[in-house]
């Protein structure tokens, strides 16, 4: 199913903080794992990153590193 891009509205707040997202450096994600349901927006990668950590969103993750 093909997802549609939209630009979000002038006051959209950021999923996490609160926050403007046009008042920063906004980021918009998709959950396609799951049917690319509707776009979260956040207003920069410290509020992505920390949403990522506190709703343990690589927890399972198959990404794995090896120096080997």
């Amino acid at each position: 199913m093909p997802t549609s891009v939209a630009t979000p509205a002038a006051d959209e707040p950021c999923a996490y903080c609160g926050s403007r997202i046009f008042d920063h450096d906004p980021i918009c994600v998709r959950d396609c794992a799951r049917d690319c349901g509707s776009p979260i927006y956040f207003c920069n990668y410290a509020c992505l990153s920390i949403h990522v950590e506190e709703n343990g969103l690589t927890v399972g993750d198959a990404c794995a590193w090896s120096p080997e």
